[in-house]
C-alpha cells in the first residue's frame, strides 16, 4: 500500500497522473494528519487555506483506509464536483478499486408512486404545472437513476417537484407498491454497498437526527466521517436537532387528503371537509403576519391574542381531522400514512406552542405565502460531543474558514470538539504580491445615509478601473437593490444582479462576458470559484455582522449573557470574521491570480476588534488609497 509521501511527492502517484501537479507541503501535512485521524479513530479540525488542495488531502487517506468512509460537503454542486471530478482522479492515481456512491436527499429523486397519483388527475394540478408534469412523465420512461437533476429544462424551484418527489412525511416506505423499483431505495442500496459515500450536510444531519427513516443504517456502518466546508455545520446541525412546522406542510397534508378522497375514498366527504378546514385556518394564520418576508420571535408572537386564538383553532381542527381519519384506518395505505402525519403535526404544534421551554429559541420566518415556526436548541455541543465519542471512528472537519484570530476555539466550542486535534495550514499563494486590501479613506459610518453615495461612487471607480470583471458583495438585499438600481443608469457594463435568475445562470453569464459585473449577497460569498483575469476585484459593502434583530441570534446572545460572557466577542465577532473570510476568499483562487479586495467599512480602522478581522484575512498588501487600487488594477490589465 502506498504511503502519503508515495502519493504526494514530486515523483509520486498524483504527479504521474495529473499534468502540472506540484507538491505542496501543506497538502502533504494535511493528508498525513487525516490518515492518522482515521487510523487512530480520533477527531481532527483543520483549516486549509485556499490553494492547499484539501480535497485530495482527505480523499487519498479515505481511499487508502480499509473501512467505509462518508464524505459530506456543503452543497449539491460541490457534491457533484467531488464525486464526478475529484474522486475519479484520485482513484485513478492510486489505481484504487474501492466502490464509490453519490447519495442525495430524497427530494432529488423521482417518486414513482407520487407520479402515478398525480398522473391521471389533471384537475388537481394547476394549468401552468401541467406542462412540467408532462416533461417529467416523458423523462421518467428513459431515466436510469431517477435523479431530478438530469431534467435540466426544469428550474430549481419548479412547482411540479413536490408533486413527483417524496418527503419523509408522505413516503410509504416498505408499504409502497413501487418500493422495489424506487429510485431512492436503489440509490441507498448502492450507497450501503459502497466504500466511499459522498453526501451533503443536510442529508447527513437529517439522518443523524433520525428524521429520515430508512437511511439510518449508513452512518452506523461508517469507520470515517469527513466534513468539507465544515464552517457550515453548526447552523445546519442546530436546525436538524430542533423542530419546525410550516403552514405549507399543513396545506400539503390537506391536498393529499383531497387527492385520496377524489380518487380512492369517494365516500369519505367528512375527511375532505376536515382537511379543508385545517387548510383554511393555516392560511388565516399566515395572514396575521406582514406579507413581506421576515423573521421574528415566535414566543412573543404567541402572546398576541389573534395569533394564540388562530393557533388554538388550528390545534382543534387538527384534532377533528385526527378523529375522522382514524375512522378510515386500514382502507388505504396512503391514508394510513396520512394518519401518522396528522399525529406528527399535532405533536409538533404542541411543542411549538409551549413558550416556557428552556435552552431553546422559538422563532418564526415568513415567505410570501407561508409561515414557518421553529424550535432550535441554543447549543448542540453536548449532543454532538456524545455522537463523536461513540462508537470510535475517525472524524475530520475541514474548511478554508474555521479559524478566528489564529485559533479554533469558536468552532470547537460550538460543536463540542474541545478535545480534537487542530491544524492550521496557510495558503501557498503569495498574497503580498498577488493581492491588495483596501479600506478607503474618509468613509462615513456604515449605517449613515451618506454611505449609499460613497458605495455608489466607489463601485463606479472600481468597475471602470477593472473594466468589469468584479464582484460587488453586499450584506443586505436592500442595499444590493438600491446600489444596483443606481448603477444601471450610470455605467455601460452589463450588471448581473442576484435574484433576477438562478445563481448558476448568473455565473455563466458573468463568465461569458468579460465586461460583466456581478452583484450579490450571501449566496455569492462562498462556493463560487472564478479563476484568472475573470475576477480581479471584489468589493464588500461592510463587515458581515448578523442582524441583531435575528431572534435565534438574540436568544443565543441572551444565553451567553446569563453565563457572564460578552456575546459580541463570543458570538458576533467570530461569526462575522468567518463570513468575511468566505467573501474575501472569492478573489484569489489560483497561484497566478491577482486582484484587489476593497472593504468599505471604517470600523476596520477605528474599532479595537479590527485587528481580529485583519489578522484573520490573508496577508495582502494594504492601502487606504483608491488611487493605488486603480494603479494596481491597471498593472494587472497590462500583464
Amino acid at each position: 500500500m502506498p504511503t502519503i509521501d508515495d502519493i504526494f511527492s514530486s515523483t509520486g502517484l498524483l504527479a504521474k497522473t495529473i499534468n502540472g501537479f506540484v507538491p505542496r507541503e501543506a497538502q502533504t501535512e494535511m493528508a498525513q494528519a487525516v490518515k492518522e485521524a482515521i487510523d487512530e479513530t480520533g477527531s481532527l479540525v483543520v483549516e486549509a487555506g485556499t490553494g492547499t488542495g484539501k480535497t485530495f488531502a482527505y480523499l487519498a487517506p479515505a481511499l487508502l483506509a480499509e473501512g467505509k468512509a462518508i464524505v459530506s460537503t456543503g452543497t449539491k454542486n460541490l457534491q457533484e464536483q467531488l464525486f464526478h471530478r475529484d474522486l475519479p482522479l484520485v482513484k485513478k492515481a492510486l489505481s484504487n478499486r474501492r466502490k464509490t456512491a453519490l447519495l442525495k436527499g430524497r427530494a432529488n429523486y423521482l417518486c414513482l408512486h407520487r407520479l402515478e397519483q398525480h398522473g391521471g388527475n389533471s384537475t388537481l394540478v394547476e394549468k401552468d404545472v401541467l406542462g412540467q408534469l408532462s416533461e417529467v412523465k416523458l423523462w421518467s420512461t428513459t431515466t436510469k437513476t431517477g435523479d431530478m437533476g438530469e431534467l435540466k429544462s426544469l428550474p430549481e424551484d419548479a412547482r411540479v417537484l413536490p408533486l413527483v418527489t417524496s418527503t419523509v412525511d408522505n413516503c410509504l416506505g416498505r408499504d409502497c407498491p413501487d418500493y422495489e423499483e424506487c429510485y431512492l431505495v436503489k440509490a441507498r442500496r448502492k450507497a450501503l454497498d459502497a466504500d466511499i459515500i459522498v453526501v451533503n450536510h443536510h442529508l447527513f444531519f437529517a439522518d443523524m437526527a433520525l428524521k429520515d427513516t430508512g437511511f439510518g443504517e449508513l452512518i452506523p456502518e461508517a469507520d470515517a466521517i469527513i466534513f468539507d466546508e465544515a464552517h457550515q455545520i453548526p447552523d445546519i446541525a442546530a436546525d436538524y436537532f430542533g423542530e419546525s412546522l410550516s403552514t405549507r406542510q399543513i396545506q400539503d397534508l390537506a391536498k393529499d387528503i383531497t387527492l385520496i378522497f377524489r380518487t380512492v375514498l369517494k365516500d369519505a366527504a367528512q375527511l375532505d371537509k376536515a382537511a379543508d378546514k385545517c387548510r383554511m385556518i393555516a392560511a388565516d394564520l399566515r395572514l396575521l403576519f406582514p406579507d413581506t418576508t421576515q423573521r421574528g420571535n415566535w414566543a412573543e408572537a404567541l402572546m398576541r391574542d389573534d395569533v394564540r386564538l388562530e393557533v388554538g383553532k388550528l390545534a382543534e381542527a387538527l384534532g377533528v381531522l385526527h378523529e375522522v381519519c382514524k375512522l378510515h384506518i386500514g382502507r388505504d395505505k396512503d391514508l394510513d400514512n396520512l394518519y401518522e402525519r396528522i399525529v406528527s403535526v399535532r405533536e409538533q404544534l404542541d411543542s411549538l406552542s409551549d413558550e416556557k421551554q428552556e435552552n431553546v429559541s422559538l422563532w418564526y420566518e415568513t415567505t410570501t405565502r407561508h409561515l414557518i415556526m421553529h424550535l432550535t436548541p441554543l447549543s448542540i455541543a453536548a449532543k454532538f460531543r456524545r455522537f463523536v465519542a461513540s462508537p470510535p471512528r475517525g472524524w475530520v472537519f475541514t474548511s478554508a474558514t474555521l479559524m478566528v484570530n489564529g485559533g479554533f476555539e469558536h468552532f470547537q466550542r460550538r460543536m463540542g470538539l474541545e478535545d480534537s486535534r487542530t491544524l492550521g495550514l496557510d495558503s501557498p499563494f503569495n498574497y503580498p504580491e498577488q493581492a491588495m486590501l483596501c479600506v478607503p479613506r474618509y468613509l462615513p459610518e456604515p449605517n449613515s445615509f451618506s454611505m449609499r453615495e460613497t458605495l455608489l461612487n466607489t463601485a463606479k471607480r472600481l468597475i471602470k478601473a477593472s473594466k468589469g470583471r468584479c464582484f460587488l458583495l453586499f450584506t443586505s438585499h436592500a442595499m444590493l437593490r438600491e446600489i444596483a438600481g443606481k448603477l444601471e443608469d450610470e455605467i455601460d457594463n452589463p450588471l448581473l444582479v442576484q435574484g433576477t435568475t438562478t445563481k448558476q445562470a448568473l455565473l455563466d453569464a458573468y463568465l461569458a462576458d468579460e465586461k460583466a459585473v456581478l452583484m450579490g449577497t450571501g449566496a455569492f460569498w462562498e462556493g463560487v470559484d472564478v479563476r484568472g483575469n475573470d475576477l480581479v476585484c471584489v468589493m464588500i459593502d461592510k463587515l458581515p455582522f448578523a442582524s441583531p434583530d435575528d431572534p435565534l441570534l438574540q436568544a443565543r446572545m441572551d444565553d451567553v449573557k446569563k453565563r457572564g460572557a460578552n456575546p459580541f466577542g463570543v458570538i458576533q465577532i467570530p461569526q462575522a470574521v468567518i463570513a468575511l473570510k468566505q467573501g474575501a476568499g472569492r478573489l484569489i483562487r489560483d497561484p497566478t491570480d491577482k486582484g484587489v479586495l476593497v472593504i468599505c467599512d471604517n470600523r476596520l480602522v477605528t474599532k479595537p476588534y479590527a485587528k481580529t478581522f485583519i489578522g484573520s484575512l490573508p496577508n495582502m498588501r494594504r492601502t487606504r488609497s483608491l488611487d493605488e487600487v486603480e494603479s494596481f488594477l491597471a498593472r494587472i490589465d497590462e500583464e
